[in-house]
């Protein structure tokens, strides 16, 4: 497992900092090369996601902080989004489209950011946080070399 480079990221979470996440990815994802334009914007949006997810439901009204890291390992791209607020009670509900704990909401975010990854692992415990793990290849090496190893959960 070789990893060719990695960033931590950490910063208050308010929504004036989904911007600056998405773009950050997407900046770093572009090193890796082979990612099309349409995927550079799939990352920006799945990151979007993941960040929004943690400000809206992980702390809702209270403040906290958003920790991201990121990695290139063996030809693809790992996120990793993590908050340190309430939790998600039942991850596998949670992952059903159109299912919300917010009625003012659609309920989409993480359907849509597993239609847009590869793999995407989803760690929570109430009352402790939740991590999405977020991996991704670029298109052209989809289908070579693939590996089932995680790189940057020792970032």
């Amino acid at each position: 497992m070789e990893v060719r480079n990695a960033f931590k990221l950490e910063f208050p979470a308010i929504p004036e900092n989904v911007e600056f996440a998405r773009v950050t990815v997407a900046c770093f994802a572009s090193q890796l090369g082979g990612f099309t334009l349409e995927e550079l914007d799939d990352i920006r949006l799945v990151t979007s996601e993941a960040v929004s997810n943690a400000i809206i439901h992980g702390y809702g009204e209270h403040t906290g902080t958003i920790f991201i890291n990121g990695s290139i390992c063996d030809g693809a791209l790992e996120v990793i989004v993590e908050d340190r607020g309430k939790g998600i009670e039942d991850v596998e509900k949670a992952r059903q489209p159109a299912y919300t704990t917010s009625p003012d909401r659609l309920g989409m975010g993480l359907t849509i950011i597993e239609a847009l990854v590869d793999e995407l692992i989803i760690l929570s415990e109430p009352g402790n946080g939740t991590r999405l793990i977020m991996r991704k290849r670029p298109t052209h090496q989809a289908h070579e070399g693939s590996s089932t190893k995680r790189c940057g959960e020792g970032l």
